[in-house]
């Protein structure tokens, strides 16, 4: 049985990919979770922010002028806050590379153009077999345009796209008004792949001392099924390479993702949970069920549900939402 999958070009021994996380910063887990079966690992995002901060001085800028406004960095990590530093992220990709034999991933993560994407050339040169390129932005002002954010973030695409010559992935958010056509651009842009979709962490009011608290909480299985939707529709139009990110804990779960179309799918929250065993497990489980079903490879489950096969996939799921709602009975 062949578990092999192509991902951003990059011939993977299966399609299981540990997510951005902070595994990466340790190298013994890392390695215990390559030996359970993980086929590449996505370092956690180095964030623009950091980059400029570092590189344009920006500090002593934070601690001048912008302290007149305490709103200016209250809501923003101080900068030894961070994991990593720049300098030192690249110096653990280095590490990483020399340790493991599995592609390592770095990421970015950026909202706006900025001094930043410079950096997308150093994390290359240090040996990244692949760049994961995170946007996310909050339009909080009224005056901004949709398309105008848009525009913005495929022009980060094609820039940092053009400043490196490793494959650039693409981590978008869900809440595109037309995920199909943006990802459309994203291809024209250059990048060789997609990840479906960013987690946005949801602030909360403590009612205590009327606060507004950050939170992390884990993804469960029914995170995946707003990324099965999704990839079942993109699938059949792009050359993208597709990953799913978010909610895959069940061999299940990871089938599922494969037989929407994903060519590789990111596991972290399970990880998290469990260790390497989560990987090992699921493996497990994805060779028993096409053992059973007699497909010999990945490819040849790959988008058998999406909706190629469909010829007006728009009333498919205006039918499949009205039965939905017509199903509850009181």
């Amino acid at each position: 049985m062949n578990l092999s999958t192509t991902y951003l070009g990059l011939t993977l021994r299966n399609p299981l990919v540990i997510g951005a996380s902070p595994c990466c910063d340790n190298l013994e887990i890392c390695q215990r979770l390559q030996d359970a079966g993980a086929s590449a690992l996505v370092m956690h995002s180095l964030f623009a922010e950091q980059v400029e901060f570092e590189e344009n001085a920006r500090l002593r800028l934070i601690d001048g002028i912008a302290e007149s406004n305490p709103e200016a960095t209250d809501y923003f990590p101080h900068y030894d806050d961070y994991a990593l530093t720049p300098e030192l992220y690249l110096r653990q990709l280095t590490r990483l590379k020399a340790t493991l034999q599995i592609p390592v991933i770095a990421s970015l993560n950026a909202h706006r153009p900025g001094a930043w994407m410079d950096h997308a050339k150093r994390l290359a040169e240090a040996g990244a077999d692949a760049l994961e390129l995170n946007l996310y932005a909050l339009a909080t002002d009224p005056d901004t345009d949709a398309s105008d954010v848009e525009s913005e973030q495929i022009f980060i695409v094609r820039q940092v796209v053009e400043s490196v010559r490793i494959p650039v992935s693409v981590k978008i958010s869900p809440w595109h008004t037309a995920p199909a056509n943006f990802l459309r651009e994203v291809e024209l842009a250059g990048a060789k792949g997609a990840v479906l979709f960013n987690r946005f962490y949801q602030p909360d009011f403590n009612l205590e001392d009327l606060d507004v608290h950050a939170q992390l909480k884990l993804s469960d299985s029914s995170e995946l099924l707003q990324r099965l939707r999704w990839l079942a529709i993109v699938s059949p139009h792009t050359r993208l390479s597709l990953a799913a990110s978010g909610g895959v804990h069940t061999a299940q779960d990871l089938l599922k993702a494969l037989l929407a179309g994903a060519h590789a799918v990111q596991v972290v929250s399970a990880v998290l949970r469990h260790g390497g065993i989560a990987i090992s497990t699921l493996l497990a489980g994805l060779e028993t069920w096409m053992r059973d079903r007699e497909y010999a490879t990945i490819d040849h489950l790959r988008g058998a549900l999406n909706l190629a096969h469909c010829p007006n996939a728009e009333a498919h799921e205006r039918a499949n939402y009205l039965q939905v709602l017509q199903s509850w009975r009181v």
